[in-house]
């Protein structure tokens, strides 16, 4: 019980320091907000052109929310050596990185209902699969705060976190089929998107609106967990050989 009464303060901690200031929320809110304006007032307002775009659009928030919030506040908890006292809590490592991520993954759900707030004023979202959105939304979430947290475990400086999650964040805006299909890349970039957790997870959510993916999405679903275990053992890696060992 001690364990998860401490995973629940630091998350709370997470929420109340850093995600709900000002200057985050105008980062991880309002950035994909004007996206979202964007790309739906150029697309009119029929459900055929909206529901193209939505699948990119909420995973492009997703990301960038969830990335940019672990990358810079893990990095400056290490900078105040706040992080390495989180590390003598009485909580298991792998726990740690949950309650770290727990924040990440909450910002980054509720980003996912921006562009859908603003669809609301446009079409008709009947034809959504709630339960495939929800659960799209919450894998997409849970790999993009464990790409963040990796970035943040192997930098030191705020500014190396920035870059380094820009290293693989705007890449992934072209290769992840957001706004354009997968098979319509050259065949040499194709291997490098495939390889990319929010290919997936933005064909999924194609599901989900009725369209259809280049996909099956039990695949979608299967290779988004897949690459989330392997970001949090890679993370967690990470650790043990720069803080534990």
């Amino acid at each position: 019980m001690r364990r998860w009464i401490a995973f629940w303060n630091i998350v709370r901690k997470d929420l109340k320091i850093y995600y709900l200031k000002p200057p985050n929320l105008s980062w991880g809110l309002l950035f994909p907000l004007a996206w979202t304006a964007i790309f739906f007032i150029k697309s009119g307002r029929s459900w055929e052109e909206v529901s193209t775009l939505l699948p990119g659009i909420i995973s492009l928030a997703i990301l960038f929310g969830t990335t940019s919030m672990l990358a810079v506040t893990i990095t400056f908890e290490k900078r105040t050596r706040a992080f390495e006292r989180l590390l003598v809590a009485p909580l298991e490592l792998g726990l740690l990185m949950l309650a770290k991520l727990g924040g990440a993954v909450l910002f980054g759900i509720a980003n996912s209902f921006l562009p859908l707030l603003i669809a609301l004023f446009l079409v008709d979202l009947s034809a959504i699969s709630w339960t495939t959105f929800l659960l799209s939304v919450l894998l997409i979430s849970l790999s993009s705060a464990l790409l963040g947290f990796f970035v943040a475990v192997s930098v030191t400086e705020v500014f190396e976190a920035q870059t380094f999650s820009n290293f693989f964040r705007f890449p992934m805006v072209f290769l992840c089929g957001l706004f354009f299909p997968v098979q319509d890349l050259p065949w040499f970039l194709k291997p490098l998107s495939y390889a990319l957790p929010l290919t997936y997870g933005a064909d999924a959510l194609r599901h989900s609106v009725g369209l259809e993916g280049a996909f099956s999405l039990g695949l979608d679903l299967s290779l988004l967990v897949l690459a989330s275990v392997l970001l949090f053992a890679l993370s967690l890696r990470t650790m043990k050989r720069r803080w534990i060992l």
